[in-house]
């Protein structure tokens, strides 16, 4: 079973993901902070990491910075889903080392099948 991180600080938003991603066979490993996000990518190494961006402590584009900079594997998939939708927030996101951006709200039906098709696009990068 493949081990996915999520950092969302929002309950309901962290339920939703990780309904999508059970249901998909992934193993969700929760951190609520930005800190305990890199802690956790760091010890845990796993192989997606989905990230989003308005934090409580460091923000996500810090924790993306800090995760790409560690001892955890660089190359590591970190997809933004975030409500930062202003004009120029996706261009922003994915400077910072994120792989790719979802809105919220996100459809829990419909948003394995996006990053599914994100991570295909990467691989074929």
């Amino acid at each position: 079973m493949k081990k996915v991180l999520v950092v969302e600080d929002n309950k309901d938003n962290l339920r939703l993901i990780t309904y999508a991603l059970e249901r998909c066979g992934y193993q969700v490993i929760a951190a609520e902070t930005g800190l305990k996000g890199v802690e956790l990518a760091i010890s845990e190494l796993p192989p997606l990491i989905i990230m989003d961006i308005n934090l409580p402590d460091i923000d996500g584009f810090e924790a993306t910075r800090r995760i790409r900079e560690s001892g955890a594997d660089g190359t590591v998939p970190i997809i933004a889903i975030t409500s930062y939708a202003m004009s120029g927030d996706k261009d922003r996101i994915l400077a910072s080392g994120c792989t790719g951006y979802f809105e919220k709200p996100i459809d829990p039906l419909t948003i394995m099948d996006k990053i599914h098709s994100l991570l295909e696009e990467q691989k074929l990068s």
